[in-house]
């Protein structure tokens, strides 16, 4: 599998990129909706001996235009380009999203982006994309624009539109959830990881490092490590079985442990402060810096965060809370 381009703006953009088959949106969490649309552009991309291309931005459009709001991300941008290089696409081009882009009307971004920077040959949108200032189109303006530009400027300015329903997730007989960005955030943060798991087609993870002034050293010598600050999307906060991935020195070998996480603000303490804490369960002294990548990966919620009447009461159920972690892992190995 080739490397994967990543460019910033339309002057990153090499003439051998064209022609490209696109497709446009923000992918957090690359999930299965997103995955599905991205296949099919390889496939179109293989069929027209053209380049594969995924078009995402950088804010958030929702964060630059609603600052007032602040939306937690599923994947902050290098996760998500990590994601999206392992669909195997060409190409991701990275818009900035400011005011100026804003401004921009429909019909422009089509002709200024999409044909003459891009080349675009074919596209590939979900059924609710809308673009242009103040989202003035949607797919059926886009097919439209499609047809008129050939007519206008001759038809290697022409473009194919294919509108690709929902990813349905399928919970009963009787009720089933298309699968979104949005859906995902919502039932990680009320602490349902299977749902969360099904549509992202993998369990929820965050990536950030070991916590400063936790006593970290050249070595992890004891079993606990606390999560950095993290700006992304995190679940409610309770208790989660989980899988912490460390890498070696070599970047590439890693470390996977079992353990049990706490995210909240620890209540029963009188310094309580928040944190995402982990107990580490087939604890081995490992190399760990304040530097050290590590994938947090949630598993299975144990419960919420409870406020204990003692530090007694709270030790008695922590070993609840592993007893019941093992449990699943065996339960996994048994699988």
């Amino acid at each position: 599998m080739t490397t994967m381009q990543v460019f910033h703006s339309l002057d990153q953009i090499p003439a051998d990129l064209r022609p490209t088959v696109a497709t446009i949106g923000n992918f957090d969490g690359v999930h299965l909706g997103h995955r599905s649309i991205l296949d099919a552009v390889l496939a179109d991309a293989h069929q027209r001996h053209a380049r594969a291309l995924a078009i995402t931005f950088d804010p958030h459009p929702q964060r630059f235009l609603r600052p007032d709001l602040p939306l937690a991300l599923l994947t902050p941008m290098p996760e998500r380009l990590r994601l999206l290089a392992l669909t195997g696409i060409d190409a991701v081009l990275v818009l900035p999203f400011d005011a100026a882009f804003c401004q921009l009307r429909a019909r422009d971004f089509v002709e200024q982006i999409l044909l003459r920077s891009l080349g675009v040959c074919s596209i590939h949108e979900g059924e609710n994309f809308r673009f242009g200032y103040r989202a003035e189109a949607g797919v059926a303006e886009l097919a439209r624009f499609g047809h008129g530009f050939g007519r206008e400027f001759g038809r290697d300015q022409e473009f194919a539109v294919t509108v690709h329903p929902p990813v349905r997730l399928r919970q009963s007989a009787s009720r089933s959830l298309d699968v979104s960005s949005s859906a995902i955030r919502e039932r990680l943060l009320a602490g349902d990881l299977r749902t969360a798991r099904h549509m992202l087609g993998r369990p929820f993870a965050v990536r950030s490092h070991p916590a400063r002034g936790r006593g970290i050293g050249s070595r992890l010598l004891v079993p606990t490590v606390n999560l950095a600050g993290y700006q992304g999307l995190l679940p409610a906060p309770g208790v989660y079985v989980t899988r912490m991935h460390i890498p070696g020195p070599d970047g590439t070998n890693r470390h996977t442990f079992r353990a049990v996480t706490n995210i909240g603000n620890r209540p029963t303490f009188a310094d309580a402060s928040f944190a995402v804490e982990s107990h580490i369960l087939d604890f081995e002294p490992v190399e760990l810096t304040e530097e050290t990548p590590l994938e947090l990966e949630f598993l299975m919620r144990l419960r919420p965060e409870i406020k204990w009447p003692s530090t007694e009461a709270l030790k008695a159920q922590i070993l609840r809370d592993v007893a019941r972690a093992q449990r699943y892992f065996s339960r996994q190995r048994s699988l």
